[in-house]
């Protein structure tokens, strides 16, 4: 080998030496980038991140775990110990949807106050005692949300406020953002933003003071109802059911301009939650021209109207509700028959009895 053994001896233990220094400061290197990470990772009080509300909560001046950690030790009486949900049942107040309020005041981004006010929806509808020890100052920071320059900060504004909508204390609060919601659905074309909109407009029972509003957008909404987007559609046709029922506002939905092909929204091939609450609508507006109040006023229609799209003497509605007379679907059928017998007798005649034979009807002739 041309090296002698203590020469060769030699070398090894220098070659240990080296190796033993290398491995030490490679281990205290690793050790720094550890503890340094460690650091990084304790959530700021403003965190941008997604807040998960089924995690163990802190006690007090801790910080929470991150979401790698194990899942905690089950507690005595059943289930994880310290998830917010379970700290809820037991009566225990997580603190987790006041974090997430006090974080909303904080400079965020866009997408991190969308996903902050996704996180306090959640909230509001799994931790109900600590959503209804919120305050109306809580309502007045939500309603900031919907004057945000992007879309979907007002979507998700708007379901936070569908979910606080469900306590009581807070509707009235909730009202007054009526109509600058009206004013969101009717400026801003945007499915998400519509569905989220009508559906809290549906939670609430409209005051008379939205009422002007209500005629301004009556336009919008029935666009949204001529759309391709179902939910949308469902949603603002109960609306549109729910306002037809207001004496007021019978005149302006029914004079209210609607596509050619309007009655298209009746063909059994639409989706069946759909053409149920279509012909709900139909039923009403049915009932609501027939009111004595109603009928005794000689009421002028545009040519385009939803009314004469409907009962119109050219309109073709019979043929439509003959169809799904026979839907596979009951709900259907049912509603189809009730507005077939709202066309037929008139609500002030079916109020009262009477031993005279009705007139004669296209669906009399039919049958």
């Amino acid at each position: 080998m041309g090296k002698s053994i203590p020469q060769y001896l030699g070398q090894l233990d220098i070659r240990k030496s080296v190796v033993s220094l290398a491995t030490g400061a490679g281990a205290i290197y690793l050790l720094y980038k550890a503890i340094k990470a460690g650091i990084k990772c304790k959530p700021p009080l403003c965190s941008n991140s997604p807040i998960c509300i089924a995690r163990e909560c802190p006690g007090p001046g801790e910080r929470a775990l991150p979401q790698e950690a194990p899942a905690p030790e089950a507690s005595a009486v059943g289930g994880p110990k310290g998830l917010a949900v379970e700290r809820e049942r037991h009566g225990r107040d997580s603190g987790e949807l006041r974090r997430l309020l006090n974080s909303l005041e904080c400079k965020q981004d866009e997408y991190a106050k969308s996903m902050i006010l996704h996180s306090i929806t959640r909230c509001v509808y799994l931790l109900e005692a600590e959503a209804s020890a919120c305050t109306t100052d809580d309502i007045v920071l939500l309603g900031y949300m919907l004057d945000d320059k992007d879309n979907s900060v007002k979507t998700q504004a708007l379901n936070t406020l569908k979910a606080f909508s469900g306590i009581r204390k807070f509707r009235l609060k909730i009202q007054e953002h009526s109509i600058k919601v009206l004013e969101l659905i009717s400026t801003i074309w945007d499915t998400e933003l519509h569905i989220a909109g009508l559906r809290l407009l549906n939670n609430l029972p409209l005051p008379d003071y939205v009422h002007p509003q209500l005629r301004r957008v009556m336009p919008a909404l029935m666009e949204i109802l001529q759309s391709d987007y179902i939910l949308a559609q469902v949603q603002a046709v109960r609306l549109l059911s729910y306002l037809a029922q207001k004496n007021d506002l019978l005149y302006d939905i029914l004079n209210c301009q609607v596509h050619s092909n309007f009655l298209n929204l009746f063909q059994p091939t639409q989706s069946g939650s759909l053409l149920y609450e279509v012909l709900v609508f139909a039923e009403r507006l049915s009932e609501g021209r027939n009111a004595p109040h109603y009928h005794v006023v000689k009421w002028h229609y545009n040519e385009q109207s939803l009314h004469e799209s409907l009962f119109g003497e050219e309109s073709r509605l019979a043929d439509r509700l003959l169809a799904l007379v026979i839907h596979p679907e009951e709900d259907v059928q049912i509603q189809a028959c009730k507005v077939i017998v709202s066309l037929q007798y008139p609500q002030d005649l079916r109020a009262r009895p009477s031993s005279c034979q009705p007139s004669r009807s296209y669906f009399k002739n039919t049958e």
